[in-house]
């Protein structure tokens, strides 16, 4: 597929990769920049820190919601009115939370704001419309690599921020934000969805061809066990770090980051090779260098007392093999049926927080200060081996589509 022409600031061609760049961190920048305000806003709306902290469960729950719906409402009215309209929504929320005067009221906008998901959902599938496969998960990994600068420099911000306005001040960034991303996206976004259904009605009815694909299915699977062992990350390593180690915040702050390193290179070499080696192969070499990562922290384990330099280094490289394998997961999922493109990156896109989620859980109900970090150990080394089996079953399958 020759990619159209792009020209930057005109609406009449595919958006510039720099807008789905800034779509795409818009909705990361909303995730996090926030957290270190929360003992600030607890003591503001005077209630306590776990009421606060629904404000980052519920917005995931929500989150995950909405992505099933978003991409096949894309599919049906197209990327750019669907994109304008999340960002104005945004937007208002955005305005809500800062006008709030109490914790419910305050929750209930957060909740709204999660409406900025739509952002990631359609810049992946506004570039599956206008390039192929390995093209695809080329553009999606250098847009996730602009995107991963976002979590690692967004709570510092945030905390600056906090210091100078109080918590407001990480949301009068977000409304900014928003409305720096809407004015872009009015001017630059061209329409990529040529092909539409002519009613919701019909997106639905086609939804069960995607529902029955098993290639779907399968690069669903590796992607949900490859980010849900970065979420079990998320889930067991701030206990490792405390309890195990004794690290300070700051200390552990610092540590914490490694995966983010891993991830941003990940993303740059998918970016530049994908289409190259194609999907399939950059995803089981993403499989390896996750699932080696994490064998080598578990042999390590048993040989020696662990070192905090040693436990959080080998993480880079889960950070490293998802973002060589999740552009490339990525597009697979929405290749599979192109003319569904926004439908299964929402779904896929659902199940993966889904799943991460419930690793999360997992990762934090299996440590106890007796345990040390070895429970986290095995849950990481099983995720990302199983992560192979998927993908696995895709090779197979497509061997046999094509004989």
């Amino acid at each position: 597929m020759t990619p159209p022409p792009v020209r930057f600031l005109d609406p009449t061609t595919a958006p510039h990769v720099m807008t789905l760049v800034a779509q795409a961190s818009i909705a990361a920048l909303a995730m996090n920049v926030f957290l270190p305000s929360l003992p600030t806003m607890t003591a503001y709306f005077d209630t306590d820190y776990a009421v606060m902290q629904l404000s980052v469960s519920l917005y995931l729950l929500v989150n995950a919601l909405l992505q099933l719906f978003v991409g096949a409402i894309s599919d049906r009215y197209g990327r750019r009115p669907v994109m304008i309209a999340a960002l104005i929504g945004f937007i208002l929320a955005t305005i809500g939370t800062l006008l709030a005067t109490s914790a419910l009221v305050f929750l209930l906008f957060r909740m709204a704001q999660a409406v900025v998901v739509t952002a990631m959902v359609v810049s992946r599938a506004s570039i599956r419309d206008v390039l192929d496969e390995a093209q695809s998960a080329s553009r999606i990994g250098y847009v996730t690599m602009g995107m991963a600068i976002v979590p690692m420099i967004a709570p510092a911000i945030g905390g600056v921020l906090d210091e100078i306005f109080g918590w407001r001040g990480s949301f009068g960034l977000m409304l900014l934000a928003g409305l720096a991303v809407l004015a872009l996206t009015w001017r630059d976004m061209g329409e990529t969805k040529s092909e539409r259904s002519s009613s919701m009605f019909g997106v639905l009815r086609e939804l069960p061809e995607l529902m029955r694909a098993r290639r779907f299915w399968g690069y669903c699977g590796t992607a949900t066990l490859a980010s849900g062992a970065f979420f079990a990350y998320l889930g067991g390593a701030p206990f490792v770090g405390a309890s195990v180690f004794g690290m300070s915040p700051a200390t552990l702050g610092i540590f914490f980051g490694a995966p983010a390193v891993g991830y941003a290179l990940g993303n740059f070499m998918s970016g530049r090779y994908a289409a190259r080696v194609g999907i399939n192969r950059m995803i089981l070499l993403g499989c390896a260098v996750a699932f080696g990562g994490m064998l080598a922290l578990l042999i390590l384990s048993l040989l020696m007392p662990l070192r905090p330099i040693l436990f959080f280094g080998l993480f880079v490289f889960v950070g490293l093999g998802n973002g060589m394998l999740l552009p490339s997961a990525t597009s697979g999922m929405m290749s599979v049926r192109p003319h569904l493109a926004g439908t299964a990156s929402g779904i896929g896109g659902a199940i993966m927080i889904g799943g991460g989620a419930a690793l999360s859980a997992l990762a934090g109900a299996v440590l106890t200060p007796e345990s040390g970090a070895t429970p986290l150990i095995w849950v990481m080394v099983t995720t990302t081996g199983l992560g192979f089996l998927p993908l696995l079953y895709v090779i197979r399958r497509e061997a046999q589509l094509s004989a």
